[in-house]
């Protein structure tokens, strides 16, 4: 059987009875605004009512381009009781990427913050699938434009009745994650509703599988009361960590707090941990933990984080100093590293605590996860063999548009479908999995992926270079850094090269994360006939020269 003959559950349905017992208990809190889950039902329900009006059909697709606000998950909740696919957007992405993006997802609807509205101004022309744009008034004054829909208007004019499309919703209903991943482009990975909702409920008092009595479920939710989780998603809700963890916590009858900061403010974020009991704090690694820990290693006492739980992170690998660090601080924490992609949720886990603190790049096996080698056979522990971790079971139906794509990260082996990203891994004797890395030259910035051709195609458009290769290099907060490895033409000469210019040359194209930190310039990167490239040669260079 598919997913969609086995499914059971939509969210807009789960969330709408969540709101149903929930009634005034907050379920959102931004900044000095706090939502009830009655309030937070209405507005979604305003805003699924302007997309329909405007003409979307069923499963049409929303590009949310927004920072985390608010809003962002009324969208999301909006979309769902229409029936309509929510689409993540990159709001660090440039005019070429955002035309790629919403041109590729088809989507009939754009939902932006004010401050990026010179942005849509300038290539809104060229989105004539586009057919309503949905302005989220913020702090950069902009004022909304004739040809968009004020959110507030639309959101307002919501009632308590709950809206649906003529045709229903279905469990089958999708939820797309587009990640730059390994591939160059950012793709569409296809989650049907139903296989989130089982994975994500799995920890739930009352997990939502296919023998749930909803009644039981209802009856948690209502049981929880004032002890329902308050989840902070530090991440961005535009990335599958910070989203998916909030998904998951609405499920609960809980309640998000997001931050109006938008670049990460340590100090910010604990103070508001501290003054809405915040017990799950959601984070990219040692990006995040590192200016963390030197806010609390600077302000000691400052903060009572006695209601922080757990501390999850997906996307960059935590170190164990740094784990060890933060447990000091709240010895009550539990830290969940968790190790899963946009096309493969639950692959491994690592928990630390005060008595048992991980080791980086250690991880369990998910109980539907597995280490499959390259000729199809799994690896077995203690082999020393390497493979691509990966899951079985419930996983997502391919990606949007790209069969081939699909049919590479999807395979089916002996009979079984598995969800393979590009991870490598051993299993130790012990059944625990010791990651490698990406099997491609893909770079991991601050849980950021940057596909290095794509930089590099950018690097050889300026005038003065001839070549160029893009490396990572290993870095204590960000995990990688991107350096550039450049071939110059004659008449620049390795002299010649000015690598703020190049920088800036970059970021004038590709999104400003996507730049290198560096610039080197050598006289021939030496190419081999059929145009590939010693990776690791030139990473070796960079290393060595990166204090040169």
């Amino acid at each position: 059987m598919t997913a969609v003959e086995t499914a059971r559950w939509n969210f807009a349905d789960l969330w709408e009875r969540c709101a149903a017992i929930r009634g005034d208990q907050r379920a959102q809190v931004h900044g000095d605004e706090t939502i009830s889950w009655s309030e937070f039902d209405r507005r979604a329900n305003g805003i699924a009512q302007a997309m329909l009006d405007a003409g979307l059909g069923p499963q049409d697709k929303v590009a949310q381009y927004l920072y985390n606000c608010a809003e962002y998950m009324q969208g999301v909740f909006g979309c769902f009781k229409a029936s309509l696919v929510p689409v993540n957007t990159n709001y660090r992405y440039a005019d070429n990427e955002l035309l790629y993006l919403w041109d590729n997802s088809d989507a009939a609807c754009v939902m932006f913050h004010g401050v990026f509205l010179p942005i849509v101004e300038r290539i809104r022309e060229q989105c004539p699938k586009v057919k309503l744009w949905l302005f989220v008034p913020d702090e950069s004054g902009a004022a909304c434009p004739e040809w968009a829909t004020t959110w507030s208007d639309a959101a307002d004019a919501g009632t308590s009745d709950a809206v649906k499309p003529e045709g229903g919703r279905s469990p089958g209903d999708r939820w797309f994650l587009y990640t730059g991943g390994t591939t160059g482009m950012p793709k569409g990975v296809m989650w049907e509703q139903d296989t989130l909702i089982q994975l994500g409920s799995r920890t739930h008092a009352v997990p939502l599988d296919a023998e749930t009595d909803i009644e039981a479920w209802e009856a948690a939710i209502a049981a929880a009361g004032e002890a329902a989780p308050t989840t902070m998603p530090g991440a961005p809700l535009m990335h599958g960590t910070g989203q998916v963890t909030a998904l998951n916590a609405l499920l609960q009858g809980g309640c998000i707090v997001t931050l109006p900061n938008r670049k990460l403010d340590p100090i910010a974020m604990l103070d508001t941990v501290e003054r809405e009991r915040v017990n799950v704090m959601v984070i990219v690694g040692d990006a995040f933990a590192r200016p963390i820990l030197e806010a609390l290693d600077s302000n000691l006492g400052r903060w009572d984080l006695s209601s922080v739980l757990l501390a999850v992170s997906s996307g960059a690998m935590w170190s164990q100093s740094i784990k060890d660090r933060l447990i000091q601080h709240i010895p009550q924490l539990t830290i969940f590293d968790s190790l899963g992609s946009s096309e493969a949720l639950g692959m491994g886990a690592s928990y630390s605590t005060k008595d048992s603190v991980q080791t980086t790049a250690k991880f369990q096996l998910g109980d539907r996860a597995v280490v499959v080698r390259e000729d199809g056979e799994l690896v077995q522990p203690g082999s020393g063999d390497i493979g691509r971790v990966g899951v079985q079971g419930l996983m997502p139906v391919g990606y949007y548009k790209d069969e081939v794509k699909s049919a590479a990260t999807f395979p089916t082996i002996n009979g079984v479908r598995y969800s393979l990203p590009g991870d490598f891994a051993t299993v130790e004797a012990d059944g625990t999995i010791t990651l490698l890395g990406r099997g491609s030259v893909c770079i991991n910035t601050g849980g950021e992926k940057v596909f290095p051709e794509e930089v590099e195609e950018v690097l050889k458009t300026h005038p003065d270079i001839v070549d160029a290769i893009v490396v990572g290099l290993p870095d204590e907060r960000f995990g990688q850094v991107i350096n550039a490895v450049v071939e110059p033409t004659a008449a620049a000469g390795t002299e010649g090269i000015d690598s703020d210019a190049i920088i800036e040359h970059v970021k004038g194209a590709l999104a400003t994360y996507k730049a290198p930190r560096v610039v080197h310039a050598v006289p021939s990167l030496t190419r081999a006939p059929n145009g590939k490239i010693d990776y690791k040669k030139w990473t070796a260079y960079a290393k060595e020269n990166a204090t040169s």
